[in-house]
């Protein structure tokens, strides 16, 4: 068996197999990280809007949380007759926001101690979880008096 290190990361086909290349299609894990990625990242360069594509209800609601606490504008709906797109109004205020994968269960008694672990203190940000009720923040589905599972965080 011969090895030949000329073609690994080449995009030529390999000898062997003639139909493998390395540009195969990437696969999206989590739409809603690649949203909040790019929400971040346009935030760190300064940008006044940012274009997210695929869309999603579960990107819709969270958003709409973020909206009501001041930390993104308001935000478009673009129907492309495909997956969509949404155009956010940044208002320069998000420092950082992530999803927690996967989506661990939380019972009322332990929300205090996730916000405790990631939110930097108690009177700043807010950690997003979908509960029976919809798709909340901790201090509502605390107010709900519910549990459920954990989405993601902003701050």
């Amino acid at each position: 068996c011969r090895t030949s290190r000329s073609h690994f990361g080449s995009r030529t086909p390999h000898p062997a197999n003639p139909q493998s290349t390395s540009d195969s299609a990437m696969v999206r894990i989590s739409v809603l990280k690649d949203c909040l990625n790019g929400i971040v990242n346009a935030e760190k360069r300064g940008k006044r809007q940012v274009l997210i594509r695929p869309s999603s209800k579960v990107i819709i609601r969270f958003l709409q949380v973020m909206q009501k606490h001041g930390y993104i504008g308001d935000f478009e709906i673009v129907d492309d007759h495909r997956a969509g797109k949404i155009v956010i109004n940044l208002t320069g205020r998000v420092n950082k926001c992530g999803v927690i994968s996967p989506r661990f269960d939380v019972t009322l008694d332990k929300i205090e101690q996730l916000t405790q672990n990631l939110l930097p203190s108690k009177q700043f940000g807010h950690i997003v979880l979908t509960t029976p009720y919809g798709i909340m923040d901790h201090e509502e589905a605390r107010r709900k008096n519910t549990g459920g599972k954990i989405l993601g965080f902003f701050f």
